[in-house]
């Protein structure tokens, strides 16, 4: 684990060069997993996307991991409750504690947000991410939204 003050988080705009590499890397490794599966990713077109807070992890100046926070809009949520996007740190900076700092960042990002919960779908083929939202409190949810009988996708939720 590298120390937490070696790893700087800086909240983005969506359109910033850093966020929009990550997230190429993330894709392509996403494609790599599920070829020919939807890719559940963000609509940087949408002009919702103004809502989204964006993170970009930083080790020695470096880009190393990014994620987003998307406000969920269903009124039958018994909390406010944000969504998890675009959560990915290159892997050749991971092992060193940047995911769990980073997921940290974001949920107090959240709760400075006014919400108190935050939900998240991942895929049945990325056990490195199902175990690092396991070990920090997120339980397994019925899929929402998009996610409804995608049969690749596990979704999670964490009260905060």
């Amino acid at each position: 684990m590298i120390p937490v003050t070696d790893v700087n988080f800086v909240v983005v705009q969506s359109d910033h060069t850093d966020l929009r590499a990550l997230i190429e890397h993330l894709d392509i490794d996403l494609k790599q997993r599920y070829p020919h599966e939807n890719i559940y990713g963000v609509d940087f077109e949408d002009p919702k996307v103004r809502e989204m807070i964006f993170v970009v992890g930083y080790l020695n100046e470096k880009p190393v991991g990014c994620g987003g926070l998307r406000p969920l809009d269903d009124l039958h949520l018994m909390t406010p409750a944000m969504e998890l996007k675009r959560f990915y740190v290159d892997p050749n900076s991971r092992k060193m504690g940047i995911a769990t700092n980073m997921l940290l960042f974001l949920e107090e990002k959240a709760v400075v947000s006014g919400y108190r919960e935050i939900r998240l779908e991942t895929g049945i083929k990325q056990p490195e991410a199902i175990a690092l939202y396991v070990k920090h409190g997120y339980q397994p949810i019925d899929l929402y939204g998009p996610y409804v009988g995608d049969p690749d996708s596990l979704c999670y939720g964490k009260v905060l």
